[in-house]
């Protein structure tokens, strides 16, 4: 069938052909009627949260290599999607991250060190999610989709005015959870935003042997989802995107797919060799779209950004890197019976028996 013979609803379902975008890879605007341009103060605060969320990946990446973390999965070339879809939540909105997402906690007011908990094997949360409105960060691909719809649908039944925003990556579209929560959010109108950070790869497997349609945008209309394709470098179009997505969940016009087109600079993660599945070529050229440099090019140029200002920054961003590496360097006093806590509101007869043998085996 062709474009044409689909119904008006239809086609509104579809995304567009090309990623929408309001800068190009030199900073230059483009003239996307679809999409508005933020307000300066948010580009300036785009382009100051990319560069600390930048350092501190890269710090997290050498204390991986001292020894500090027991793995990193860097997202080094992915910033412009954690930063410009978290700074798009309102205060009571939810973010449910993936495992690469350390840079959108840190975004989010998370501290740096209780997010990188997880990576360095002490808790599996090593923060309060209620006191930042974020769940756990997800390493099994998918299951936080689930997790957001379930929280945006209780949220809707109890009249709260809340919008969950889910972080996946293109290999997680290709796993049951994700259809299942699409499909439970286009039924019950949830306020969830998925936000599909495409780079190409799931681990070494490329687009090409995952998935055979047009854009992994394209799967929301077998849903009665609206999709959107964008440049996942583009700070100001993932921004602007997930922020009229946020904004129509919140007033009740349910769900919505938004593909982002981003690459990884890095590996997968320290324990993979990148070179084995693509070449320093395909890498180049996606470093020549880099998103950092695109909002420095756009905001010198309209003279918002100058040298004084970017220093200040950098300074900021070296002075929030020292004290991830003096929280990092301080070694954590373990309770051994914190290995029961917070497994259930109320522990079982089981699990308390548990405690109680372990306590007593270090009492003797």
């Amino acid at each position: 069938m062709s474009v044409t013979g689909l119904s008006a609803r239809e086609r509104s379902l579809l995304p567009t052909d090309l990623p929408l975008a309001l800068l190009d890879k030199n900073g230059i605007p483009v003239d996307d009627p679809a999409l508005e341009m933020p307000a300066d103060e948010v580009l300036l605060e785009l382009h100051r949260r990319i560069v600390i969320g930048r350092r501190f990946d890269t710090q997290a990446t050498a204390l991986t290599r001292q020894g500090r973390l027991a793995v990193y999965p860097s997202s080094r070339g992915q910033e412009a999607c954690e930063v410009g879809s978290v700074l798009a939540l309102r205060e009571q909105d939810w973010l449910f991250p993936t495992y690469r997402d350390s840079v959108a906690l840190v975004t989010r007011g998370v501290d740096p060190v209780q997010t990188l908990t997880l990576l360095q094997g002490g808790w599996h949360l090593g923060y309060d999610p209620y006191e930042h409105k974020v769940g756990p960060q997800c390493t099994p691909l998918a299951t936080n989709t689930l997790h957001a719809v379930g929280l945006a649908h209780a949220a809707r039944l109890k009249g709260e005015d809340t919008v969950a925003l889910v972080l996946l990556g293109d290999g997680a579209t290709s796993e049951g959870d994700t259809h299942e929560a699409l499909n439970f959010a286009a039924v019950w109108k949830a306020p969830v935003v998925f936000l599909v950070q495409n780079n190409g790869y799931a681990i070494s497997v490329p687009m090409s042997k995952q998935s055979a349609a047009p854009s992994l945008a394209h799967k929301g209309i077998g849903y009665g989802v609206p999709s959107y394709l964008i440049d996942g470098n583009d700070p100001a179009a993932v921004y602007a995107t997930v922020r009229e997505a946020i904004a129509a969940a919140a007033a009740g016009g349910g769900p919505a797919l938004i593909e982002a087109r981003t690459y990884r600079i890095e590996a997968h993660t320290n324990a993979d060799d990148a070179g084995r599945y693509r070449d320093s070529e395909e890498v180049a050229a996606w470093l020549d779209r880099d998103p950092l440099d695109r909002i420095e090019r756009y905001l010198s140029t309209r003279g918002l950004l100058d040298d004084e200002r970017r220093a200040e920054i950098q300074a900021e961003a070296e002075d929030f890197a020292a004290s991830v590496r003096e929280g990092m360097n301080a070694e954590p006093e373990l309770d051994p019976a914190d290995l029961f806590a917070h497994v259930y509101a109320q522990p079982t007869k089981a699990l308390r028996e548990q405690a109680a043998m372990l306590a007593e085996e270090l009492a003797s």
